[in-house]
């Protein structure tokens, strides 16, 4: 097996319902957080992570984000008519000339875990890494990616990111266990009850996987809500001791909900020299 981490796959193919009407005909993670969509942070980290090969699992009209991420000749040679060179060099640049986009197609939503399935030709037999868009995180130096990338450099083991999250909410989320040395992950638990949880520490939407994950996911059982869950397959690695965590580094945003988008908008207008 390869163990460099070349390739990251970003499932994109839900509809984005509680964010409708405006994604009717707009993808969700087009849905801009002041000038950029959701889903280019999330690219833009992977890149800086080292990623050459960006794979999007993608569905019916997401052609939007294939066209976002294409070279648009026309707008560019308007832009520089204009004299506006730095917004043509920009619309250039959104993707360096070594890194490729792969367009896959997830043709039902069946789950987190099945759209990842449907990257496997396109990962082949390599490490890769998963980026979920929804969780827009800001971080300071290469970002959660790189770190994840690191540590499974260090223990070839599956990575996941986890937070802390203290209450209720933490029913959300996928809950992590981990071992005394406060590293290897023991159970991961999809969306417990408040009152089952086991820890406070949920797993969010940035992972280091092995592509042994493929053949547990393609023999994965229907999970919560009938879909094939990524989180089911990672706690059938754990049980082999085969997953660690990691404790998030950064400020994350659930663009997910409403509420997180917002909340995000408000934190990077902060940050913007107008």
């Amino acid at each position: 097996m390869i163990t460099k981490v070349r390739k990251a796959v970003f499932p994109v193919a839900g509809f984005g319902t509680r964010f409708l009407p405006a994604t009717k005909a707009m993808p969700k993670e087009l849905l801009p957080i002041i000038d950029k969509p959701l889903i280019q942070y999330a690219v833009e980290e992977a890149i800086l992570a080292g990623i050459d090969t960006l794979i999007f699992v993608t569905g019916r009209n997401k052609r939007a984000i294939e066209d976002h991420f294409d070279s648009n000749l026309e707008l560019e040679l308007a832009l520089r008519n204009k004299g506006q060179e730095r917004q043509a060099d920009m619309i250039r640049n959104i993707i360096p000339k070594n890194v490729e986009c792969i367009f896959v197609r997830q043709p039902k939503q069946l789950g987190l875990g099945h759209a990842v399935l449907c990257a496997e030709r396109a990962i082949g037999n390599e490490p890769f890494t998963v980026l979920l868009a929804d969780d827009f995180i800001k971080f300071d130096g290469r970002g959660v990616t790189a770190e994840l990338i690191s540590a499974f450099n260090k223990s070839n083991k599956n990575q996941l990111s986890v937070m802390k999250v203290n209450g209720p909410e933490i029913s959300k989320y996928g809950v992590v266990v981990l071992k005394d040395d406060n590293r290897s992950v023991s159970n991961l638990i999809e969306k417990p009850k408040y009152i089952d949880a086991p820890s406070n520490l949920a797993s969010i939407g940035r992972y280091v996987l092995t592509p042994k994950i493929f053949d547990v996911l393609r023999n994965q059982k229907i999970g919560l809500s009938g879909e094939i869950q990524l989180a089911d397959a990672v706690n059938t690695i754990a049980l082999k001791n085969d997953v660690e965590a990691m404790l998030l580094n950064g400020t994350r945003f659930d663009c997910g909900s409403i509420k997180g988008y917002v909340d995000a908008i408000k934190y990077m207008s902060d940050k913007v020299d107008y």
